[in-house]
């Protein structure tokens, strides 16, 4: 079945290199889904023959071990193991999260960790897996298996432990391996290994996964973001391919990954998330790292998924050596109050949405741990007696704790994410909560989503006009006095100005950078202006003429730049004048992001040290 759908290639090495080393590959397929592709490189008369058809299976093998395929699974016998790359978000281990430079899964037949965390390697040199688990505790589409023949150590043990230090960093730490061609890989395992070694690389790849990945790939990678009909479309094209929900999530997330403005972002958030975990704490200034990556991840429209993912492997596993945060104290006194008496006071409740807004600021998953604690407990209360009105109002906390996580996140959306722009739905939602977070007192629902956000030095020229503008209409639609409709119109009068903001200055800049024009004085703005005047009207960007106020903003932004860029940043950096960096954020009016990202840029370019840009921004130097 799968011989005679095989295409066999034999193909000789460069002979000035190794007189002796020639490449046999082979490929077919399982079945519908699942395809092989076998490659066997190293000494010739080793592998002249490496494969047997038996019945229903496909042997791959070599003196004293063997790989062979069934219609169902995978059977492995004698020396080597299977590897794969991590997907993102998967279980990955926090011994390998933790680490730098760790991409790939390592597992060698009969390796274990013991008790106390040391590999050890036993004489166990058997292993089988259906497919399904393949491609479920491995890589979604790729996973290679492996042996190795030529090693003259006595026992498996002995050869298993020999493999681990040939191999073992390189299967690791080698990047990008599914985008690696199988022959170039086995010609760089191959030189790791002792003369006159032949190694047998077996992988396996299941094409309905590898469909969908670049399906949604392409679909994501076009806008950045999934439409409510792409989703529905890439649901329809998963059910037919047969994906499960978790293999169809895991894709999704790892695809998310990939691309190349969210890995950086979340590579750094990482690092921070990884020295935490390794000194065991959180710090001021590791807080407000991640602080800042988690609120660029939301303005570069990042799924926040992606990051709570390595929350919940490296940030639940660090011991904080501070106290108990007052605002939880708070939260578990009162909780533990609603034990000893019916109902909560409208006071405890807007006590608790308080604890809520810190815990939330602060990411602190503490917090909700507590209420998994408190609801364990609860539940086991009422098994032992207690009324069942205290299950109610400890239910009517979480719903509003709920409406609290979905107000804050749809409003920081709003807030921080450019080109987002609300639904008359969305706004409706919003004013039901403020509806019912002033039903406890009036003015709760400004003070809990709008004053802190409203002074956060991140929140852009465009962002801040929103959010003014949003508080304002939610207002006066609950007074009557304009509709859900019309917010949501005037909201999309803001985001469309700073698309265009957004466009005009790329097309400023790139005339500037690469027709070498000029902006200094009034006769070279208005050269400048009619340019990106007839290029934009030519190619449709504008339907009329473009705003002369939006292009003297536009021009002022470029000033603050070229300034900053040519003269202050290098003083900055050459004195380490924190203060003067302060006072150009705090008085150019231009966007902390993107002062920061001009920062990144330059420190790049001139190939300075990132970890001293790390700590002006940390005004720790």
């Amino acid at each position: 079945m799968m011989v005679n759908n095989a295409a066999f290639i034999l193909s000789l090495q460069n002979e000035t290199k190794n007189p002796m080393s020639t490449e046999l590959r082979l490929h077919g397929q399982i079945n519908k889904q699942i395809e092989y592709f076998a490659t066997a490189a190293g000494c010739r008369t080793a592998h002249h023959h490496f494969f047997q058809a038996v019945d229903q299976n496909l042997r791959f093998f070599a003196p004293g071990s063997e790989i062979i395929l069934s219609p169902t699974g995978i059977q492995q016998t004698g020396t080597g193991g299977t590897f794969c790359e991590y997907m993102f978000g998967v279980d990955q281990p926090v011994s390998d999260l933790s680490k730098e430079g760790i991409f790939n899964r390592l597992i060698l037949l009969g390796a274990g960790y013991n008790q106390t965390g040391q590999l050890e390697i036993n004489e166990q040199n058997h292993s089988e897996q259906s497919y399904k688990d393949v491609f479920l505790k491995g890589h979604a589409i790729n996973n290679y298996f492996f042996f190795i023949s030529g090693l003259k150590q006595p026992t498996h043990r002995q050869i298993q432990e020999k493999i681990l230090r040939c191999l073992g960093r390189i299967l690791k730490r080698t990047a990008n391996l599914n985008r690696r061609d199988d022959s170039n890989l086995a010609e760089l395992l191959l030189a790791q290994l002792p003369e006159n070694c032949t190694i047998y690389l077996v992988r396996l790849s299941q094409t309905n996964h590898h469909h969908f990945q670049k399906e949604f790939q392409t679909l994501y990678y076009r806008n950045r973001s999934i439409s409510k009909n792409t989703h529905a479309a890439l649901q329809g094209l998963a059910d037919n391919l047969g994906l499960d929900p978790y293999q169809q999530e895991r894709i999704c997330v790892d695809v998310m990954y990939q691309h190349r403005d969210n890995y950086q972002i979340i590579d750094d958030y990482k690092k921070v998330l990884v020295e935490c975990y390794q000194q065991g704490d959180i710090n001021r200034q590791q807080h407000a790292r991640l602080t800042r990556l988690k609120a660029l991840a939301m303005r570069n429209e990042i799924p926040s998924s992606l990051l709570e993912a390595l929350d919940k492997k490296l940030k639940a596993q660090v011991k904080s050596t501070a106290q108990e945060p007052e605002y939880t104290a708070i939260a578990r006194d009162i909780l533990h109050d609603l034990l000893l008496r019916q109902g909560i006071s409208h006071k405890d409740t807007i006590q608790l949405l308080f604890a809520k807004q810190q815990a939330r600021r602060n990411h602190d998953h503490s917090f909700e741990k507590l209420l998994l604690e408190t609801g364990q407990l609860f539940d086991e209360q009422i098994r032992d007696g207690a009324q069942l009105s205290l299950l109610e109002d400890f239910s009517t906390i979480i719903t509003l704790f709920d409406r609290y996580d979905s107000t804050s996140t749809n409003i920081s959306q709003i807030a921080f994410m450019e080109s987002y722009c609300p639904t008359e739905e969305l706004l409706q939602n919003l004013l039901t909560s403020r509806q019912e977070f002033n039903n406890l007192v009036r003015g709760l629902f400004d003070k809990l989503f709008f004053v802190d956000i409203i002074h956060n030095h991140y929140l852009g020229r465009f962002g801040r006009q929103k959010l003014v503008c949003l508080r304002k209409g939610l207002e006066e639609v609950a007074a009557g006095i304009v509709t859900v409709k019309r917010l949501a119109a005037e909201l999309k009068v803001i985001d469309a100005r700073e698309k265009l903001y957004g466009i005009v200055l790329n097309h400023a800049k790139d005339h500037i950078r690469t027709r070498y024009s000029r902006y200094n004085t009034h006769s070279e703005q208005d050269e400048l202006y009619a340019e990106l005047n007839d290029e934009l009207l030519i190619r449709g960007i504008i339907n009329k003429p473009l705003d002369p106020q939006l292009f003297q903003t536009v021009i002022h932004d470029i000033k603050k730049e070229a300034l900053y860029l040519r003269q202050l940043l290098p003083e900055i950096i050459a004195n380490n004048n924190i203060a003067l960096r302060h006072d150009f954020f705090a008085n150019s009016g231009l966007d902390h992001f993107y002062i920061e990202e001009l920062e990144r840029e330059y420190f790049t370019l001139n190939q300075l040290s990132l970890e001293h840009l790390r700590k002006l921004r940390a005004g720790a130097i």
